[in-house]
């Protein structure tokens, strides 16, 4: 179905896998393109509860944007490279109604960091390496990595890491709280599936909203309180919260349905 993305689904867990191993996965337009069109399968499947991002062997999750691609742009064509790229994914995942995790299996560079990023969470190997470089070009992120990696991790960390281009390793990214948890890499999947397996016995618009009003949380604090209050009292009205008051009251697995 993809020339440079494998696909498969498993128990409600979708998992996409970048397949670009001679490049590092690097993110070209038409791995974006391509990425953008399984978002929306995770979107649009009822069969999918929640989601995997990762990339093909034990080099790189995804080693930063296909700079090939860059030196025939000019500023709109930047503009229009950023954007594009927003909208068709990283904005799509942020905003998924369902979990998406990143599984980082080794380099997450530039626009694969960024990628990491959008995702719900990440869990890493013990091999991963994450950076945003793009100033050792004379750019800046354009996939919103200055403004999620600053969520993630506070400004100055993420100062530091954007006008230096360091690198850091998975244990740094863990300390500094960019990363959820850090394996070996031949757990990383298992890992991923087992808190997704768990998730996904969860009731679904109940996990929907905590993703919803976890992103407002970070962009507007004041509304997100609000609007926190009108989905909680939303949520007394759906079939799933009777369903859980009574299985915890019966001393029973719950049932949820998704209504």
């Amino acid at each position: 179905m993809y020339e440079n993305l494998l696909t498969n689904e498993s128990n409600g867990i979708y998992t996409i896998t970048i397949n670009r191993p001679t490049k590092l996965n690097a993110l070209n337009s038409q791995v974006i393109t391509e990425l953008g069109e399984a978002i929306l399968e995770i979107y649009n499947n009822p069969a999918i509860k929640s989601a995997i991002i990762t990339g093909i062997g034990e080099k790189a999750f995804a080693a930063g944007a296909d700079i090939s691609e860059f030196t025939e742009l000019d500023g709109e064509g930047g503009k229009q490279l950023a954007l594009r790229g927003q909208q068709l994914v990283f904005s799509k995942i942020e905003n998924c109604p369902k979990p998406i995790v990143a599984a980082v299996n080794g380099f997450a560079l530039g626009g694969g960091c960024e990628l990491a990023m959008a995702c719900h969470f990440r869990i890493a190997s013990n091999n991963a390496k994450f950076g945003q470089p793009e100033v050792n070009l004379g750019l800046i992120p354009g996939y919103g990595g200055t403004q999620r990696l600053t969520h993630l991790v506070g400004k100055g960390r993420a100062i530091e890491l954007l006008i230096t281009g360091n690198m850091i390793d998975a244990d740094e990214a863990y300390r500094i709280g960019l990363v959820n948890k850090v394996t070996e890499l031949s757990d990383l999947i298992p890992t991923a599936e087992k808190i997704l397996g768990a998730v996904n016995k969860k009731a679904p618009l109940a996990v929907s909203k905590c993703l919803t009003l976890a992103n407002i949380a970070v962009s507007k604090p004041l509304v997100g309180l609000e609007q926190e209050i009108q989905e909680f009292g939303n949520l007394f009205d759906t079939k799933d919260a009777k369903e859980g008051a009574a299985a915890f009251l019966e001393k029973r697995p719950a049932n949820f349905i998704g209504e």
